[in-house]
């Protein structure tokens, strides 16, 4: 398993931005590097799912509810993902969470709480 350390959740009114990093601590950048890496969402009474993702190989997908507004990134030298959320709706109000995965584990971030409303 690999240590997942999300940062930046919080509260933004419709219409905000806010930007989602999720670090991978103590892996080395090979490993990084070879993993499947993603970011979900839970909202209350709802089941997880797929928010954008960007696999080992560099392709990049997207759920439609965000596309055109999130932009998955990630920085290999800091073995971290982000995801940018802009044009923020009160309907994207859930838990994030980050998962990192490859043949051998697959590995959740705690999560980070995305509130939008005025």
């Amino acid at each position: 398993q690999v240590q997942l350390v999300e940062s930046g959740g919080g509260l933004v009114q419709p219409g905000g931005s806010m930007r989602l990093s999720c670090k991978a601590a103590r892996s080395i950048l090979s490993t990084f590097t070879g993993f499947d890496k993603g970011w979900y969402r839970q909202a209350s009474g709802k089941q997880r799912e797929l928010v954008a993702a960007i696999t080992s190989e560099g392709n990049i997908n997207y759920a439609d509810s965000v596309k055109g507004r999130f932009t998955i990134s990630k920085d290999n030298t800091r073995k971290t993902i982000y995801l940018q959320m802009d044009n923020l709706k009160p309907e994207d109000t859930a838990i994030y969470y980050c998962n990192m995965a490859d043949r051998y584990t697959n590995s959740w971030g705690r999560g980070t709480q995305v509130t939008v409303s005025s």
